[in-house]
């Protein structure tokens, strides 16, 4: 009997064996996938920087020119430095002066004023303190009825598309997954649309990770 009993034993031994580091390699997976993925991520905007500012650096400037070897994210400091200082600049009295002029410049020019003007505008809008832009998750029947989708509201809204059979429109901005800076721009009555209980951050996990994660139940207060 015994003898019989050792094979059962050895086999459910060798199946939760199996089971336990079945189960450790996909913890495993869960930690260590988001940490590479922005690690990866964020050495791509890095290396992406740097290699553009290299470019445009003079090499009697460049630190690189004077080390044995590549300095990480070096570009990135210069870009955040660059960048501030145009920043200070343009809000003296001879930095408005130069911000006007390129702004008369670009809006005149036939072909660089619409691109000049929506990056404008879509700065503008998502960077005001005060603006709802992409501040609210919310659901939409698309692209079909019975479909719901993610959706967030961009607050933009059409004068030329208010007087509608369905009335007031609301404009939204539908995300793909996994990718979210490609979607489609959207304007249903505000009464199609569910307003959601999370935050942005909340909607967008749920868009990159294609519905895996989820956010917790909100508890009532």
């Amino acid at each position: 009997m015994e003898e019989q009993a050792r094979p059962a034993v050895l086999t459910r031994w060798r199946i939760g064996l199996a089971a336990r580091i079945r189960a450790y390699f996909l913890a495993g997976v869960l930690v260590t996938a988001p940490i590479g993925l922005t690690i990866y991520l964020a050495w791509l905007v890095v290396d992406y920087v740097d290699d553009v500012v290299a470019r445009l650096l003079p090499e009697r400037y460049n630190p690189e020119s004077y080390l044995p070897f590549a300095v990480p994210g070096l570009g990135l400091v210069v870009a955040f430095i660059l960048v501030t200082l145009i920043g200070a600049l343009a809000a003296g009295y001879l930095g408005r002066i130069l911000v006007r002029v390129s702004e008369v410049f670009f809006q005149r020019t036939p072909f660089l004023r619409g691109i000049y003007g929506a990056t404008k505008q879509l700065l503008e809008t998502v960077l005001a303190q005060k603006s709802n832009a992409f501040r609210e998750v919310v659901l939409v029947e698309f692209p079909r009825p019975d479909m719901w989708s993610i959706a967030f509201v961009t607050g933009a809204r059409l004068d030329a598309v208010q007087n509608t059979p369905s009335g007031e429109l609301i404009g939204l901005y539908v995300p793909t997954t996994p990718i979210p800076t490609s979607g489609y721009l959207v304007y249903v009555p505000e009464s199609q649309v569910v307003r959601l209980d999370m935050t942005v951050d909340e909607g967008l996990k749920i868009v990159l990770s294609g519905g895996l994660v989820v956010p917790p139940p909100r508890v009532p207060g």
